[in-house]
């Protein structure tokens, strides 16, 4: 089903995650106000709601505090942490890169600096508000050798 799913390409497009039993997808966005990150809020996340023809709709509060909403904290430099709701234990980090004149989200995947392309959330069951999460699994591109690397994290119960 993973490689099934749809790829977005969005403007100003971070990373997206994508999760069973849908195409649904939540795209982090970068938030700029002339051509600055906004320091409030450096990243808009919203759906896109595939199962619905590709309506774009934005999180609820339970989304937004419990599961896919993003919080963050200036690192100074125009950098900043960023922490998923539903896994603050895997910190982000959102800084402009030089080579490719745009901002990126740079991550830990497999012991190695990675820029994060999308998250997959494999869930068996469970309930809205307690699903069954199996993994989270991380993909992007090593930073040094721009291979594409995938690592699955099993949550902790």
């Amino acid at each position: 089903m993973v490689d099934s799913l749809p790829v977005p390409n969005e403007p100003n497009q971070l990373f997206y995650l994508q999760r069973d039993p849908d195409a649904n997808t939540v795209i982090y966005q970068l938030n700029m106000e002339e051509g600055v990150v906004d320091p409030d809020e450096p990243v808009n996340v919203y759906w896109i709601r595939y199962a619905e023809g590709g309506l774009r709709k934005g999180l609820n509060y339970l989304q937004r505090t419990l599961a896919y909403g993003i919080s963050h904290r200036s690192l100074g430099n125009g950098e900043f942490e960023l922490v998923l709701a539903a896994y603050k234990d895997h910190p982000l980090r959102l800084a402009y890169c030089e080579k490719s004149k745009s901002y990126k989200v740079y991550t830990t995947i497999k012991n190695r600096e990675a820029v994060l392309e999308r998250i997959f959330v494999r869930i068996d069951g469970g309930s809205v508000l307690s699903p069954n999460i199996l993994y989270f699994e991380l993909t992007g591109r090593d930073t040094t050798t721009h291979a594409r690397v995938s690592e699955q994290i099993k949550p902790v119960q």
